[in-house]
C-alpha cells in the first residue's frame, strides 16, 4: 500500500479532511496530499498547504538556542537567571504530590541545558492533578490558543509564581521549558523570537513559509482547524483566526506554521550535521548531536510516561530508546503536535518523514492514522 492510499483510507473513514505526507530516503522522496484544506471540501490538499506546526515548532526554537551557544553567547551551564531574572531564585514544593504552599529553595540555579533538556522543573507531569501542576494551567495555556497568552514579561512572571514540581535536573517535564526557550532567545539575542528563527534557521535553510503569522498573502493555502471530539470534528480556528496577527507571545512550545517541505528542510539538515542543503552550516555538529542524544534517565521517563511512551528525550524532540512498536529505531528523532503533526529523522537509515493534518486530540495517546503512518516509514 502507498503512502497516498494509506492517508486516502483515513480520509475516507472521515477521521481527518485532508493530509500531508512525506517519507524521504535516501535518493527517493514520496510526497502525498490527499483530501481537502477543510470538511467542506471548498479546496483540494496539495504538497505546499500551510499547517499549524503545534510542538513541531519545538525542536526548531531548541535549534535556535544552540545557534546561540554556537555563538558562544550562551554556554550549557550558565543561569538562565542572567536573562531572565524572574527565574533566578524559584522555590520547589518539597514532595510532588504536596501543596504549593509547603516549599523549599532549589537546590542549584536552573542552567540552560535543563531549560534544554525539559528539566528545569516546570511542566507537565503524566500525573495532571498534582497540586503544583495544577498551578501552572493557567499559567501555560493551551499553546493551540496562541493568541491567549499574554506578552512575555507578564508570561515570565506569573510562571515565577508557579513552584517547581522538581529540583531542577530530577525531573523531565512536558512543554514549558520549550516556552521558556523562546523568551530566552529573544532575551539573549536582543530581538524578537521571529526574527532571530529566520535569521539563523528558516532563512538559511529555506523555510520560506515558515512563521508566527500567516500573512493574507499565503491565506489561501492555510488548512483549517478542528478538534476530534465525540460527536465528530469541531471547527478550532479557521485560516482568518489566530495565525492572522503577531501574538504578543511568539511560542517556542508551539506557535509556528508551516509546510511539510519545510520541515523536511530542518529534518535534512539535523541529518546533515547542521549543513543546509547549500553546505552553510546552520548548527554545529555538537549542537545536533545534543539535540538528538537521549538526556534522560529511567526516572525522569517515569515521571513523563504517559508523553514519552517509552522515548527518551534530547532537546526539543524525543529520542526513541526502546524498540517498544515497528517503527521506533534507537536515535530516532522528532515529535508529534496536538494539531495532528507528527515529524521524525532516523540517523541510521538516513530518512525523514512529516506527517501535517488538520485534526487535533487531547489524548496524549497518538491517534490510529498516525501510528500508521510512523508504520510506512519505517518501512522499507
Amino acid at each position: 500500500m502507498s503512502l497516498r492510499e494509506i492517508l486516502q483510507r483515513h480520509v475516507d473513514a472521515g477521521a481527518l479532511p485532508g493530509a500531508v505526507g512525506v517519507v524521504a530516503r535516501p535518493g527517493h522522496v514520496e510526497v502525498a496530499a490527499v483530501g481537502a484544506v477543510d470538511v467542506e471540501g471548498s479546496t483540494p490538499m496539495a504538497e505546499d498547504s500551510l499547517f499549524r506546526f503545534a510542538s513541531l515548532t519545538k525542536p526548531v526554537t531548541a535549534a535556535a538556542v544552540l545557534a546561540l551557544v554556537d555563538d558562544g553567547r550562551l554556554a550549557l551551564d550558565d543561569p538562565i537567571g542572567r536573562w531572565l531574572p524572574e527565574l533566578a531564585d524559584p522555590k520547589v514544593v518539597r514532595t510532588p504530590a504536596g501543596p504549593v504552599d509547603d516549599l523549599v529553595p532549589a537546590n542549584r540555579p536552573i542552567t540552560v541545558f535543563d531549560v534544554l533538556t525539559s528539566q528545569a522543573g516546570w511542566g507537565f507531569a503524566s500525573d495532571f492533578s498534582l497540586p503544583a501542576v495544577q498551578a501552572l494551567f493557567p499559567v501555560q495555556l493551551d499553546g493551540r490558543e496562541v493568541q491567549h497568552f499574554p506578552e512575555a514579561d507578564v508570561w515570565l512572571a506569573r510562571l515565577a509564581d508557579v513552584p517547581l514540581l522538581y529540583q531542577p535536573g530530577e525531573s523531565w517535564l512536558y512543554d514549558t521549558c520549550s516556552a521558556i526557550q523562546g523568551v530566552l532567545v529573544a532575551r539573549v539575542a536582543g530581538s524578537s523570537l521571529p526574527a532571530f528563527l529566520d535569521e539563523r534557521i528558516l532563512a538559511p535553510l529555506g523555510m520560506d513559509d515558515t512563521g508566527f503569522v500567516v500573512g493574507a498573502d499565503r491565506r489561501d493555502r492555510f488548512t483549517s482547524f478542528y478538534k476530534a471530539g465525540p460527536d465528530g470534528l469541531a471547527l478550532a480556528d479557521t485560516p482568518d483566526g489566530q495565525w492572522s496577527t503577531m501574538p504578543a507571545l511568539p511560542l517556542g512550545s508551539g506557535g509556528l506554521a508551516g509546510t511539510a517541505g519545510d520541515w523536511l528542510a530542518f529534518g535534512r539538515m539535523l541529518l546533515a550535521e547542521g549543513a543546509a542543503a547549500d553546505g552553510k552550516q546552520v548548527l554545529s555538529p555538537e549542537s545536533v548531536r545534543l539535540m538528538t542524544t537521549d538526556h534522560t534517565t529511567a526516572a525522569h521517563r517515569e515521571i513523563g510516561a504517559l508523553f514519552l511512551e517509552g522515548q527518551g528525550w534530547g532537546m526539543g524532540g524525543a529520542v526513541d530508546v526502546a524498540v517498544l512498536d515497528p517503527w521506533n529505531v534507537p536515535g530516532r528523532y522528532g515529535w508529534v503536535g496536538g494539531t495532528g503533526t507528527t515529524a521524525y529523522v532516523v540517523p541510521a537509515t538516513g530518512t525523514v518523514s512529516v506527517l501535517l493534518t488538520q485534526v487535533g486530540e487531547d489524548n496524549p495517546v497518538p491517534p490510529q492514522w498516525m501510528r500508521d503512518f510512523w508504520r510506512y516509514a519505517s518501512a522499507g
